[in-house]
């Protein structure tokens, strides 16, 4: 073990963009992996279960293809996690299309691994029957009408399948739905580093320079692991490392200051010391990780609901906007009585931006006055018809709705587009949120390995 490993994280999200200046500084370090967590759950759960990213295709090629290019002709390790943001087999599958488009590009060959991370409802039923599936709070105990109105499942996978593909001579990796530090710890655990504090710099390091001042995740950011310290430092001039944006990073989605669970155990914070080591550069000592009895992965599942339709509106009329309240209850009541005979199901919202469109019922000004409102009247049914349906008659039931005191009759919205109403397609929700037990860190996430070849692609 060499005294000191060197981690380039490029991005905060792969496809967010980095300066080239950045990068080529990051190199200057001769780090020994080159790294970037490629997806999150902060999007919502449509892209798990629509299997799209929500990342643009050409943005995420332009990254990976300095990554690559760079990693392969220095023999750096190059790993991606959670592909295509969500991790399940589509998104992996258009990464790797990207990975030998830039094989081709760029007359590149070299050994990949593809680790998946679908996992089968069937393994799931069997777990959950055996009480080896448990609730993450605030979701339910897990049912089998959950498990079977599932689209996709895909679990979180730690070091270990990592690990696994490098002890199989991988240069590149491309890996589904990851918790978010294995991606840059896994090499320091490869070649035998503090699990605890190479966890802990993961973690700062999943976001790039965020946790940097000012922070952007769109600029790259070196993790140094010794011993029994780890080092991180922005490669942009204009950002600076402080103990306070370090530590306020590590508490960043996380419900207890002091524990951070993740595959295997947890990483225990509560002796976690920070140290200025110059004007950019934080110094951590003291963050250990704690094994489980049980090793468990968190499972993420989703299910269609329904069917979404849109509509965007402004208003500048004081006395309408005096009247919101009324006006959207009087709506309501309207689109009700329309449609009874049809017996429609349908969840219809009206978003009041200038008075509660962020926070709902939790906004605690509870007496606005702005002088205009955005109104977003939002309708999910069991199909798209009548989703159109619905939507379409609220919105031109609030255009001419005759309220107390009106004054103006030509219309109370202004509409910004045209057509005013968006058919936004399946809506989903996640059905399963939970941790499940296994005996085996690798043996749910299978892998391939691929030979890219200039463009060509072997499976070995």
């Amino acid at each position: 073990m060499k005294k000191e490993l060197v981690v380039l994280s490029t991005t905060a999200i792969l496809g967010y963009g980095f300066p080239l200046s950045s990068f080529e500084e990051g190199m200057k370090s001769y780090p020994d992996v080159i790294a970037a967590d490629a997806g999150s759950t902060d999007p919502g759960p449509y892209y798990l279960g629509a299997g799209y990213s929500f990342t643009d295709r050409s943005a995420v090629k332009r990254d990976l293809s300095v990554m690559i290019e760079a990693g392969v002709n220095h023999k750096i390790p190059v790993i991606i996690g959670t592909a295509g943001g969500s991790g399940a087999a589509p998104h992996v599958a258009e990464v790797v299309e990207i990975v030998k488009e830039i094989s081709a590009e760029k007359n590149l060959s070299f050994k990949a691994a593809v680790i998946h991370s679908d996992i089968d409802k069937n393994l799931v039923s069997k777990k959950n029957a055996e009480g080896k599936v448990l609730p993450l709070y605030p979701a339910p105990v897990l049912t089998q009408q959950d498990i079977d109105d599932s689209k996709r499942i895909v679990a979180q996978m730690g070091v270990e399948p990592y690990i696994a593909a490098l002890d199989a001579g991988a240069e590149v990796i491309i890996a589904g739905r990851s918790y978010d530090p294995a991606v840059f710890s896994a090499v320091p655990v490869w070649k035998g580093y503090d699990m605890g504090l190479a966890t802990h710099m993961g973690k700062i390091l999943e976001c790039a320079c965020i946790a940097c001042t000012p922070g952007s995740g769109s600029d790259c950011m070196l993790g140094i692991l010794g011993e029994d310290y780890f080092k991180v430092r922005p490669l942009n001039k204009i950002r600076k490392a402080t103990t306070l944006s370090v530590a306020a990073h590590t508490l960043y989605e996380k419900t207890n200051p002091y524990i951070l669970p993740g595959p295997g155990g947890y990483l225990d914070l509560s002796q976690t010391k920070f140290e200025q080591v110059d004007e950019n550069t934080v110094k951590v000592t003291g963050s250990r990780f704690v094994k489980s009895d049980k090793y468990t992965i968190k499972l993420e599942g989703v299910k269609c609901t329904g069917y979404r339709t849109v509509s965007i509106a402004g208003a500048r009329d004081p006395i309408f906007i005096s009247k919101i309240d009324e006006i959207i209850a009087g709506v309501r009541e309207r689109v009700a009585d329309n449609f009874k005979s049809a017996n429609y199901k349908y969840e219809l919202e009206f978003k009041i931006y200038g008075i509660n469109g962020v926070m709902g019922e939790l906004e605690p000004v509870k007496n606005p006055h702005p002088h205009e409102l955005g109104i977003v009247i939002d309708c999910v049914a069991p199909t798209q018809e009548i989703a159109n349906t619905i939507c379409g008659f609220t919105r031109s039931t609030m255009l001419h709705y005759g309220y107390t005191d009106r004054k103006a009759t030509a219309g109370n919205l202004a509409f910004p587009y045209s057509p005013s109403d968006f058919k936004v397609g399946p809506v989903y929700e996640f059905s399963v949120y939970h941790v499940m037990e296994v005996d085996d860190p690798c043996s749910e996430f299978p892998r391939t390995m691929i030979y890219f070849d200039k463009g060509t692609t072997k499976e070995m």
